[in-house]
């Protein structure tokens, strides 16, 4: 191998070192960059000739190059935060946002709303999941999570759902609708929600009937509620029955008149229905409806389905990625839930800078799916995934470039020394 071959050799060798020293450098820059994967500086030896041909042996090499810089996608330390739109990835997979060319894909998730509600990344481009449908359930189709609404309707009751006991044991009394409260056996409260959502005090009044398997019930408002009604006067809106078994089961309810007039503004007629469980000639078995035994009666809970119409007080997401939003109503709806793309090659993405990657030929196409699913990471709510450079490695690799790259002058200082001695024959 000639001197000046040497030179050559040696100016490789120092390009290497330089090399390295820019991924090191780039490595140690984003130590505190959020989701930042680290890089490592891949070579290959150059070479020249074989004196043997393809027989092997005897070959003379002509320094190295750079042939990859491969990103290192070991999972970073995740910190917990106080943002409720922070969200890391603990295991494989990325955030889908809407970037300028198309589709990005990051770990940084360090979120926020803009003022349009759409949540999104520190460059203001949008994240990506799972859509809601009408009932508030979580689907299958992708889209921008949007806060939407601050403000949501008030939703009228439909339904009331009673659980209680009746007392097999009380005597039979004629129901009196202008003195419900003596002339029943028991008596009970709900509020339900009119058209408008002003909270109405409904009193559901029972009444045991003479074959001692039956009981009337009677739903009753206050007259300063209905349409047409004095304060202090009850009037009955809805009425039906209720008729057990010998093991005090309910086999059947019939309804009867149900229609709710409310005053102030409320639609006329509304219609409130009363469940008392899973009786017999429903299908059901009896045992988690009304019963009549002999204890004293009781309710153990109701529910109604109505609301008054409320603000946006918290929202918050779930270790499932799920965005909830916490109206003042008590009411709370799923908002969207966060998508995680998964790639074949991770290490064919391509790095765009501002924490994204896009996808390439050797990484695969995104597989869009939800978290925890299919091999993909789960997600940890009000949690940031750093960086994952490991400060005291990189000095290590920091010193072991430094080396090389005085190494490699060596070389070419060695080189120059001998090319000088030729020289220094001829005079």
């Amino acid at each position: 191998m000639s001197i000046l071959s040497s030179f050559n050799i040696g100016v490789t060798g120092l390009n290497a070192a330089g090399s390295s020293m820019g991924v090191v450098g780039d490595n140690i820059a984003n130590a505190g960059t959020f989701g930042f994967k680290s890089s490592r500086a891949e070579f290959q030896d150059m070479l020249a000739n074989s004196l043997k041909g393809i027989d092997g042996g005897d070959q003379m090499g002509s320094g190295t190059k750079l042939a990859h810089i491969t990103a290192q996608f070991t999972q970073g330390t995740i910190a917990r935060t106080n943002n409720i739109t922070d969200i890391a990835i603990n295991g494989n997979g990325f955030f889908s946002v809407d970037a300028p060319f198309g589709k990005g894909y990051s770990r940084d998730g360090s979120f926020h709303f803009d003022k349009d509600g759409y949540m999104v990344n520190g460059d203001g481009y949008k994240v990506n999941g799972f859509q809601p449908d009408e009932k508030g359930e979580i689907t299958n189709k992708l889209g921008a999570i949007k806060l939407g609404n601050t403000n949501i309707p008030a939703t009228p009751t439909s339904e009331v759902s009673m659980r209680l006991n009746l007392d097999s044991r009380d005597a039979i009394k004629v129901f009196d609708p202008k003195n419900p409260d003596k002339t029943s056996n028991f008596n009970s409260s709900v509020t339900v929600y009119d058209s408008v959502g002003t909270a109405r005090l409904v009193t559901l009044y029972f009444n045991k009937q003479a074959d001692g398997a039956t009981w009337e019930y009677h739903a009753m408002v206050d007259g300063a509620d209905a349409t047409n009604g004095k304060a202090g006067e009850m009037v009955e809106m809805a009425n039906g029955k209720l008729r057990f078994d010998q093991k005090g089961i309910l086999q059947e309810e019939t309804p009867g008149l149900n229609a709710f007039n409310f005053n102030k503004g409320a639609s006329a007629g509304q219609k409130i229905s009363f469940d008392f469980g899973s009786s017999i000639k429903d299908g059901g078995t009896g045992l988690d409806a009304a019963t009549q035994f002999g204890s004293k009666s009781s309710v153990s809970r109701h529910t109604q389905d109505g609301s008054s119409a409320a603000t946006l007080a918290s929202m918050s997401f779930n270790d499932n990625g799920v965005l909830t939003a916490v109206y003042d109503n008590g009411k709370s709806l799923e908002l969207g839930q966060i998508a995680i793309a998964k790639f074949e090659n991770n290490e064919g993405l391509f790095k765009t800078g501002k924490n994204l990657f896009k996808e390439t030929r050797k990484s695969g196409q995104a597989a869009m799916g939800k978290p925890g699913a299919d091999g993909r990471g789960e997600v940890l709510a009000k949690s940031i995934e750093q960086s994952n450079v490991d400060i005291a490695n990189e000095f290590i690799n920091l010193m072991a470039a430094q080396r090389n790259f005085q190494a490699n002058t060596r070389t070419i200082t060695t080189s120059d020394q001998m090319l000088q001695e030729v020289l220094n024959i001829k005079r």
